[in-house]
This record gives structure tokens, C-alpha cells and sequence, in this order.
């Protein structure tokens, strides 16, 4: 986990062409995505398509990664940041000290890290991506961390995000962050918004955590 410093992000939409402004308190957020080997630590499951322990855990649902920040949260000690009732009912306790997916604005904030530019470094730096991953998945870490400390913001595996992307036209769909190691470099930039089902599983979407305690 590092740290986010606080900051403002101006958030974008390109089919409505909706520019919104967030303030982000400072929080910690996972240095690389979740791991197959963390993913079956903390839960005991390896439902990835490709194998391997320092691969981005992959093809795993939004309530998947929920229910995951839960357990780890229960596994050391901290309040649930989640409340999940009967059926597909969820509460975000904020004021709760435990694991929880970041927010877009969280995400987009941390993976600009300060910059201004679609992308924090020279794509083939930073990303693993269809024109340099081999059309597969590759290890955390292997590219350059953004200024802040993060790896594979960028390319590798898509990240869940907690928001719903539009309510009104696509329902309960989750926001994704971040690209994959089958986009083209288009998709590979800060500010792309994807969406899909929470209830979907993808062999490129994975997931990080955040903590809401920067002191933590």
C-alpha cells in the first residue's frame, strides 16, 4: 500500500461529454493490482484463466472483489468497509478503517499522479498492451510505477472501480479503469471509462484496494 496525497481531478465522459469536478481526500492504495497468489491467501479460490502468482488475479466479478476487501479487512483486524444484504444490496460504510475499491476519481487521480497527460510515461514504459504483451497477461510490476509508486495503473488488467457508470442508461453496471493487455493504446489512457455487469467475469478485468486512513 502507498499513499494517495489529497487532490482535485476533473473526471470526463465521451458519449455524454460530461466534465465533472471531484475533490479526493488522501488515502492508501495497493502498489500493484491484486495477485493470484493474495487472491487465493485471502480467499482460497483461483478463478483466473491464466495462471500464474504474481499475474493480476482476472476473471473475477465486481462482488468478487467486494466480498474480497471484506474478508482481508475481517483477516486483519478492521471494519468491513462493505455491508452486503440479500440479493445485489450494498452499503459503503465510509467512516469504516477496512479494504475497499477505489472510487474513479480516486483511481484516475492516483494514476495521473500528478500529471496532465493522457498517460504518466512513454506507453511502452509503463503498459503492457496488445502491441507489446504478446496478446497475455504478465507479472505485476514488470513496468515502470508512476511517480507515485503505483504499477500496471496502465494495461495488464482493468481495475473495478466502486461507481455505477450511468444509472440511467446502463442500471447497475460498475465502472473499469485502466486498460488491458488485449487493448489498443487508446484504451491505455487515464481518463477511458469502460463499464460492465457486476456480476461479469473477464479473463483482463482484475481489481486493486484502497484504505480510506492515510495513516493506516
Amino acid at each position: 500500500m502507498v499513499n494517495v496525497p489529497s487532490g482535485r481531478i476533473v473526471l470526463s465522459d465521451r458519449r455524454t461529454e460530461r466534465k465533472w469536478t471531484v475533490d479526493v481526500a488522501a488515502c492508501r492504495m495497493s502498489a500493484f493490482p491484486i495477485t493470484q497468489s493474495q487472491h487465493a491467501r485471502v480467499t482460497g479460490l483461483r478463478p483466473s484463466a491464466s495462471a500464474g502468482e504474481r499475474f493480476p488475479v482476472e476473471s473475477v466479478s465486481w462482488w468478487d472483489a467486494v466480498r474480497f476487501c471484506n474478508l482481508l479487512s475481517e483477516q486483519e483486524g478492521l471494519a468491513p468497509a462493505y455491508r452486503l444484504f440479500d440479493g445485489e444490496g450494498i452499503e459503503w460504510e465510509s467512516s469504516a478503517n477496512g479494504y475497499r475499491l477505489p472510487t474513479e476519481a480516486e483511481w484516475e487521480h492516483a494514476c495521473r499522479a500528478g500529471t496532465t497527460e493522457p498517460r504518466y510515461g512513454d506507453l511502452d514504459e509503463i503498459a503492457w498492451y496488445r502491441a507489446n504483451s504478446e496478446e497475455r497477461i504478465h507479472e505485476v510490476g514488470g513496468k515502470q510505477p508512476n511517480a507515485w509508486g503505483l504499477y500496471d495503473m496502465l494495461g495488464n488488467a482493468w481495475n473495478w472501480c466502486w461507481d455505477i457508470y450511468d444509472a440511467e442508461i446502463y442500471d447497475t453496471y460498475r465502472v473499469l479503469r485502466g486498460g488491458g493487455w488485449y487493448d489498443e493504446h487508446w484504451s491505455c489512457r487515464a481518463s477511458v471509462r469502460r463499464r460492465s455487469h457486476p456480476t461479469f467475469r473477464m479473463d483482463d478485468v482484475g481489481f486493486r484496494i484502497t484504505r480510506s486512513d492515510p495513516a493506516a
